[in-house]
């Protein structure tokens, strides 16, 4: 094979080119997201409809219904639940795998704008393709500064506007959430008695209200030049014009005096707090929490540092002047962290043990350093790969490479103990380095691809148990190719420059007392045996029972139970 020959020629050429791998992998492991686990792609569409003072039957019937009626007949859609509560209903979409979301979100957008019967109170639904029930990666709790005595939950109104728009516009941040705070709104609450004293009801002060609030065009006027557009702004926005409302207007046809009856006639404006439908306790006292969600495929240790800057500036900036305190009580990568580091450090005791394991049978220690080699090599260039392929450092990628360290040295063992053996025989360090990697590339070269092939329903698998486990086979896949390829360039290399000296200096120049002793008895009692089987077949035949009943029984006793 070309490729072998012109790596033993050009050695500096080959050292180089893994050099150049090790370097790159090293560049794409600062680039690749970190995060718990992998992302799974859900097309996921969450819809919000507010009806400030509706109860919960009232929201599903009146609107969580009509829209899941309007909704269910989308192309894709594979999953539709709802929840309706005081005031808000929230319906979840899931669409299948390979949706066009773009082509979805239209196709929403136009389903709930077709939909009549929908009360005029309602607020116009709000479409997110994040759900703000997916996993946030952090909690905070906003407590009051000592010497503040507001009511805390008073400050929900601040905190929605200030700090979640804060917070959305770090980058990565997808979502924040504000939980245990109350709003202002103007209440009018009405004297049955006066109403009935005038002979009004309580609908007739709604529509009252309702006609009254708004802002429309009244035309243009023009002077001269100038062009002038008129507006009435009659929107109800304190006190005193919902006071000043007329409700009725009559007139006396005997005296032709005109009567009039104002909201203030019949009720009480006041602009109050909202009643809380939710209470929040910490440390034994009322407080405000908030969390954020991330974006899809975004380094999440990268986002938590930004989010930690923001904090740290708002406690020292708006959040102290509001006499609030930000703290943090929640950080995913206090996991991912530790589950990474757990993950890296079986990498590196594997790499270490296999290593020894090399040590002990090959009984060389420049035969052991040439295949310990091909480990760093495969496992730092995979990640060129990986960050190539769009994948991210998690747990479930990183299993994968600790599974691959062993299987990594598998090509490289077949090939060095091949230059080994012609080397013994007194071929010299080219021709046993060229010859030898020759004779077994092609067997190297199907064990890797049988290895790969394992992984390829998994790689083309959408679903989400697909996306779960793709980080893994493409680490161990990635990873058995650079070995395949280490194995027929820098072994031969390697072996042509360190295996050059006398057979005596590199052939079982290590001895260990004991180990040795039980190692060739080992080894006398299975050639023995081997030779009886033979020679034997009612022993071929028994040792096959035996064989493939303990294993089958093993399997059975040690298989988990399956949830």
């Amino acid at each position: 094979m070309p490729l072998i020959e012109m790596a033993i020629r050009r050695p500096v050429a080959v050292l180089s080119i893994v050099l150049m791998v090790v370097l790159m992998g090293f560049v794409a492991l600062q680039l690749i997201p970190i995060q718990l686990t992998p992302d799974l792609r859900k097309p996921v569409v969450a819809i919000f409809t507010a009806w400030p003072g509706a109860s919960p039957t009232e929201v599903e019937r009146e609107i969580t219904t009509r829209q899941e009626e309007a909704l269910t007949g989308l192309d894709g859609l594979e999953e539709i639940s709802s929840t309706s509560r005081d005031g808000l209903s929230r319906i979840r979409l899931e669409f299948s795998i390979e949706t066009n979301m773009d082509k979805a979100l239209m196709l929403i957008g136009n389903a709930l704008t077709n939909i009549a019967g929908i009360p005029d109170e309602a607020k116009q639904p709000r479409i997110r393709t994040r759900d703000s029930e997916d996993n946030p990666i952090a909690w905070f709790v906003i407590n009051k500064l000592p010497g503040n005595d507001r009511d805390i939950q008073t400050y929900g109104a601040f905190l929605e506007d200030f700090l979640a728009d804060r917070l959305e516009r770090i980058p990565g941040i997808a979502l924040a959430n504000i939980y245990g705070g109350k709003r202002r709104e103007i209440q009018v609450i009405v004297d049955p008695q006066k109403l009935a004293r005038f002979g009004l009801a309580v609908p007739d002060v709604i529509n009252a209200m309702r006609s009254a609030n708004a802002s429309v065009s009244a035309g243009v006027v023009e002077e001269g030049k100038r062009r002038y557009i008129v507006r009435t702004d009659n929107e109800l926005v304190n006190e005193e014009r919902i006071q000043n409302l007329i409700i009725r207007t009559q007139v006396d046809q005997g005296t032709g005096r005109i009567a009039r009856v104002r909201v203030s006639d019949v009720a009480e404006v006041s602009f109050n707090f909202k009643k809380a439908s939710t209470y929040i306790l910490s440390n034994g006292g009322k407080s405000i929490v908030s969390n954020v969600v991330r974006d899809t495929g975004v380094n999440v240790i990268e986002v938590m540092e930004n989010v930690r800057a923001a904090i740290k500036e708002l406690n020292e900036g708006a959040m102290k002047q509001a006499g609030l305190v930000l703290r943090q009580v929640h950080d995913d990568t206090v996991y991912i962290n530790s589950a990474i580091g757990l993950v890296q450090q079986n990498i590196l005791v594997g790499g270490l043990l296999a290593a020894l394991i090399l040590l002990l049978f090959l009984r060389s220690v420049r035969a052991t350093v040439i295949i310990s080699l091909a480990i760093p090599v495969s496992v730092i260039g995979s990640f060129v790969a990986m960050a190539a392929l769009g994948r991210s450092i998690n747990v479930i990628s990183l299993a994968g490479i600790a599974f691959a360290v062993g299987m990594v040295v598998d090509a490289a063992i077949v090939v060095l103990e091949n230059i080994f053996r012609l080397r013994q025989q007194g071929k010299s360090p080219f021709d046993a380095a060229l010859e030898g990697a020759k004779q077994v590339w092609g067997a190297v070269f199907v064990s890797a691809l049988t290895t790969v092939m394992v992984f390829v329903p998994i790689l083309v698998m959408n679903l989400e148990v697909g996306q779960l486990f793709r980080d893994i086979a493409v680490a161990i896949s990635v990873a058995v190719l650079l070995s395949l390829i280490v194995s027929i360039t820098v072994i031969p290399a390697l072996s042509n420059k360190m295996l050059a000296g006398p057979v005596r200096e590199f052939s079982d120049s290590l001895k260990i007392p004991g180990f040795d002793h039980v190692a060739s008895f080992f080894n006398r009692f299975i050639l023995a045996y081997a030779r009886r089987v033979v020679y034997s077949k009612k022993l071929a035949v028994a040792t096959i029972i035996v064989v493939c009943g303990v294993t089958g029984l093993a399997t059975w006793v040690f298989l988990p139970k399956l949830e």
